[in-house]
């Protein structure tokens, strides 16, 4: 028997979080703010997704104050009078329409496209100065590059709670600078920063760290993790079950409340002699709830294949569902179906499988 997608529409509760519904809008960049503000425009797109009945809202990536931090001068960031008064006006959009939201942390680290940026003559930074393994591009990033990081995602974490974000997400997924240090392949360090994979976690421990210790001990915090990298889609940063403990337990340990597994497609098992997929193995070793995500709703190309005109047909949930039903996960993250239909969630709650459109290439005039 198929399970319900009742499933997807009971609360959540989480410490001081309280979740109408199990459906999370997913990150997914824009270039929509110019100057790095976010403005009324943000915010609307936004409250549609909010007043479709989505849960949580995660926002697009938006920069820590770090001056090498952001990839596009149209990014939104997070910091400065402007940026966070623009954010401010998003968060209160978004709660009057009933929803949760709360901001993605980032720092695009070596992925950093300097002619876009403010400071296109100043190197990007990285652990060992590498975008892609093997390939050195600039230099890798000293004690104090490091420090002054660390200090930018708390003190972003701080702004969040002030704004009145409902918890922040940390990025560390998908190749960029957090990620670059937990991946062998860019991080070549050999000091207390690189080496080991106990050592490549420590700089994501110390940001969750700081962000903890910014926000107190009720504030949601979560992170985005990967196996994947935008830079090689096979990749794995853990190759088993004892080595993803041995990357989750330190971060667990740091103060994530929530993990937010990411991978390309929900349904695919994330290591051989189990169908557990990220998420469900995740949540098995940290014992804390995770996000599940990856082509939800949808059939045909993943959203790689997006970026290169293909679309994509709206499919059932069935799989979703009964995987949720057996607890491998706990929220569900929707990312193209949400651009095409800011509904979505309503519609899928309804029954209205009908009016669900197709995600197709011309949604991406949301995504840069």
């Amino acid at each position: 028997m198929t399970a319900s997608k009742d499933l997807l529409f009971r609360p959540f509760d989480f410490g001081p979080l309280h979740l109408e519904n199990r459906l999370v809008m997913a990150p997914m960049t824009r270039g929509f703010s110019p100057n790095g503000v976010p403005g009324d425009d943000v915010a609307e797109y936004y409250r549609k997704r909010a007043a479709g009945g989505t849960g949580l809202i995660i926002t697009e990536g938006t920069t820590v104050n770090h001056h090498v931090a952001t990839s596009d001068r149209n990014f939104p960031r997070f910091h400065g009078e402007d940026s966070l008064a623009g954010w401010k006006n998003v968060v209160d959009t978004v709660h009057a329409a009933g929803g949760k939201i709360m901001p993605q942390l980032w720092h695009v680290g070596m992925m950093r496209n300097a002619k876009k940026s403010d400071d296109p003559d100043t190197p990007s930074a990285g652990p060992s100065g590498m975008n892609v393994p093997g390939k050195v591009v600039g230099p890798g990033m000293t004690e104090s590059d490091i420090q002054d990081v660390i200090a930018a995602f708390g003190k972003g974490a701080a702004d969040a709670k002030a704004a009145g974000f409902d918890g922040i997400e940390i990025h560390g997924a998908h190749g960029y600078l957090i990620d670059q240090f937990f991946w062998d392949g860019t991080n070549t360090r050999d000091d207390k920063w690189g080496g080991s994979l106990d050592k490549r976690v420590q700089f994501g421990v110390e940001v969750v760290k700081a962000c903890r210790a910014a926000v107190g001990p009720d504030f949601p915090v979560l992170i985005r993790v990967s196996q994947w990298k935008q830079q090689d889609f096979t990749q794995k940063l853990t190759q088993n079950p004892t080595e993803l403990e041995q990357f989750l337990g330190p971060l667990s340990d740091a103060g994530v409340d929530i993990f937010h597994a990411s991978t390309r497609r929900f349904w695919e098992p994330e290591f051989e002699g189990s169908n557990l997929n990220y998420a469900g193995w995740t949540k098995k070793i940290t014992g804390k709830p995770t996000i599940t995500v990856g082509s939800v709703g949808l059939s045909g190309g993943d959203f790689i294949g997006a970026f290169q005109g293909q679309g994509s047909e709206a499919a059932g949930l069935d799989e979703l569902l009964e995987r949720m039903a057996n607890d491998e996960f706990d929220l569900v993250a929707v990312g193209r179906a949400l651009l095409a239909n800011p509904d979505w969630a309503n519609l899928v709650r309804d029954g209205r499988d009908a009016d669900i459109r197709d995600y197709a290439k011309e949604s991406l005039v949301e995504l840069v």
